[in-house]
């Protein structure tokens, strides 16, 4: 019997990926994968159009979302959220003030970066051409790519050392309490995206792992593309002594020139379907629970 396969981090063009919605479902389909979920940056605006190219070509869709969120010195760390209601008007209102501030914000980046490419005597970046590229949320890779379009870097990695590190802006990020709070509220569960990216040892990893489940947590990103087997099967064993749920994905956004691919991230990952189990498991035991 063949193993049912998912992929639970996917971006798109509603925040700093490079294929619409529709479209990475599509590709999921062509993948062989049995479910996903988009996970946009603050946005959960490319969810229906998601569940519509699901239905046509036959792979579940879970609603997702990756938020911004902060703890304690710790900033940028990264909560997904799924199953949850994506037309909760709470979960929207907040979205929607993060999704403006981070507009701007990569407006502001672009005019810092055409101040740094005049200053070498280099043409502007046309803002209003990377926005149409993007065809949907400017992010920091669109603008990276426009970089390279443009000859001004040879790689998407020099882009970022050269300019998008140095002409930054500061984000701005949900406290995680707060976080998991609202996506409790509409009806999800909340799982640590990639752990292997968070600054901290596997001590300092364990203590925040503790610290969040006292939160809330329901549970751990273990299948990610910063980790390797070995970090895999670790933090698979951590997360279950916690009592929490497993899930896992390749974190696509389409702009990695191939090294990472859906389903795969970058060639190690096998993310079982019982990822999604656990998921409609804790939201139906809390939805009982609740009466």
């Amino acid at each position: 019997m063949t193993r049912k396969l998912v992929d639970l981090h996917l971006h798109s063009t509603c925040s700093d990926g490079v294929f619409p919605p529709d479209e990475v479902v599509s590709m999921a389909a062509r993948a062989g994968l049995a479910a996903v979920a988009l996970a946009d940056h603050d946005n959960i605006d490319g969810i229906d159009a998601a569940l519509v190219a699901g239905a046509e070509v036959d792979v579940e869709v879970i609603s997702g979302v990756e938020l911004s969120v902060v703890w304690e010195a710790i900033q940028d760390i990264h909560l997904l959220g799924y199953g949850f209601d994506h037309r909760d008007a709470d979960l929207r209102a907040a979205l929607q003030s993060f999704r403006e501030f981070r507009e701007s914000r990569n407006e502001r980046i672009v005019e810092r970066v055409n101040e740094k490419l005049l200053s070498e005597g280099r043409a502007p970046i046309d803002i209003a051409a990377v926005k149409a590229k993007a065809g949907g949320t400017l992010g920091r890779p669109h603008i990276a790519m426009a970089l390279l379009d443009d000859g001004h870097v040879a790689t998407k990695d020099e882009a970022f050392v050269r300019y998008l590190v140095p002409c930054n802006v500061e984000k701005r990020y949900f406290p995680i309490a707060e976080a998991i709070d609202l996506i409790h509220r509409a009806g999800g569960v909340t799982v640590l995206a990639h752990p292997p990216f968070i600054p901290v040892d596997r001590k300092g990893l364990l203590a925040l792992l503790d610290t969040f489940a006292a939160l809330g947590l329901d549970g751990v990103e273990a299948y990610n593309t910063g980790a390797s087997n070995d970090d895999i099967d670790w933090m698979i064993t951590q997360t279950r002594r916690r009592g929490m749920i497993v899930t896992g994905g390749s974190d696509f956004h389409g702009i990695e020139g191939g090294e990472i691919v859906i389903g795969g991230g970058r060639g190690n990952l096998k993310i079982p379907y019982a990822c999604v189990e656990e998921i409609r498991a804790v939201i139906e035991k809390r939805r009982t629970a609740q009466g």
